[in-house]
């Protein structure tokens, strides 16, 4: 008797979550650093227009704040379509970005290109919208999932950034948008039609699990649940945002992003004030992103362990350790302050992206998870973007990054505090803890 062939991916159902987390691996690798590669284009852009530094940085900025705008409509375009549909537009809105960029000829042409287009089509496919449909598909091994695909951010940094370099000083800066545009859609588009949003879409269950199961090693999803009343509700956005526990993540969110963005923007001008040379404060820069991939990774596989808030206070704790070697490099430069700087910030704190995305779906689980992840984005986004801008408007009114760098350590301790009492734990146990259990 003739029986129907199955699709090809349930005759894979190990495999194929981990094919999902490569795919969304080489899509940040590509995507984050397009729009990261804004900082390459802003001396050839500065030079060739004569516009105020002011500006032509405003472009970067101004797409930040269109990814603000475009988290809570983002979260509700991937409850309501599948996930290809939105990695798809946003790689279509950042390819046309960059191949419109090299006819840029006024400020706003810029910032319609390489910020709003860039901006908005990066935010389409970067860590917020794979942080939603990547916990979908793993249960026992949610964190080193998703801190194995944002990993692709430090391998696409070391890989590409240079490699873009190399082409504007031998061929100009509208080759490589050419080049990057080029790059993103014929890589992106492929391997978008792999992605679903939910392994029961092709007849899967998480962690590799085939229809008719409960996931690998047949656990139930209900065997982690802690407190059932609250897992038993269907969150809306509206329901959600009536809770301390939403707002208890906006605020942990707003503080990490303000003190990882405050950071990150200021401290090659701040090394090179304390006495470091140009060259060592761009290596710095680099090498946070390489140190930071083994600690991703390693934290991200941790967090299933022992749980969110620990790695979570782990990253913090990061990023306050980078600003207190911050202030002792401004009384003792030394290698030693400067190793510890780099390797506090990447290998501990870069590890919040992996427990992002699992801390809001252990506590929102539900079809409208989507809705209430984007509106956390909200302030997410508005931490990175008030980070930088507070910091500078303190050196200016100071003279001096040190207030700048105490608040910003100030905003590591709240953002810790806020998740322990969001308590992801206290309504769905990791793994690791369910297991034990």
């Amino acid at each position: 008797m003739a029986t129907t062939a199955r699709p090809w991916p349930q005759r894979l159902p190990f495999y194929y979550g981990w094919v999902i987390v490569a795919v969304a691996f080489v899509t940040m690798a590509i995507g984050v650093t397009a729009r990261t590669a804004f900082s390459l284009l802003l001396p050839p852009l500065i030079d060739e227009f004569g516009w105020e530094r002011g500006l032509v940085a405003g472009a970067f900025s101004f797409g930040f704040l269109v990814s603000a705008v475009l988290g809570p409509v983002m979260g509700r375009m991937m409850d309501r379509h599948d996930a290809r549909a939105v990695i798809g537009t946003g790689v279509a809105v950042m390819t046309a970005g960059l191949l419109l960029a090299p006819a840029v000829t006024e400020p706003w042409h810029l910032y319609a290109t390489l910020g709003v287009l860039v901006g908005g089509g990066a935010n389409l496919m970067g860590y917020n919208v794979q942080s939603l449909y990547l916990t979908n598909w793993f249960l026992r091994r949610r964190g080193l999932a998703i801190s194995l695909a944002f990993s692709g951010v430090g391998i696409g940094a070391i890989l590409l950034l240079p490699w873009l370099q190399a082409i504007i000083l031998d061929n100009g800066w509208r080759a490589a948008c050419w080049t990057m545009g080029l790059l993103v859609l014929c890589v992106l588009i492929p391997l978008t039609l792999l992605v679903r949003r939910r392994p029961q879409d092709i007849g899967l269950q998480p962690d590799g699990g085939g229809s008719g199961t409960d996931g690998a090693g047949g656990m139930p999803r209900s065997a982690n649940i802690v407190d059932p009343a609250w897992a038993s509700v269907q969150w809306t956005l509206a329901r959600a945002m009536g809770t301390g526990r939403f707002w208890w993540i906006a605020l942990g969110f707003f503080c990490a992003l303000f003190a990882w963005y405050a950071v990150q923007v200021h401290q090659t001008r701040y090394l090179v004030e304390v006495g470091f040379s140009p060259e060592v404060a761009a290596w710095a820069l680099g090498i946070v992103s390489v140190v930071a991939i083994p600690g991703q990774i390693g934290l991200g596989a941790l967090s299933d362990r022992v749980g969110r808030e620990w790695v979570w206070m782990v990253g913090c704790c990061g990023f306050a350790l980078c600003y207190v070697a911050l202030i002792a490099l401004e009384q003792a430069p030394s290698p030693a302050l400067l190793w510890l700087m780099v390797i506090a910030q990447g290998s501990l704190g870069y590890a919040l992206t992996s427990v992002m995305g699992p801390i809001v779906v252990e506590i929102f689980e539900g079809p409208h998870y989507g809705a209430i992840f984007g509106a956390i984005t909200v302030a997410l986004i508005g931490g990175g973007a008030a980070g930088p801008w507070t910091a500078g408007v303190i050196h200016d009114a100071t003279g001096s990054y040190r207030p700048a760098f105490v608040l910003a350590g100030a905003c590591c301790v709240v953002s810790a505090a806020a998740i322990w009492i969001a308590a992801p734990r206290k309504v769905r146990l990791v793994p690791g803890r369910a297991g034990r259990k």
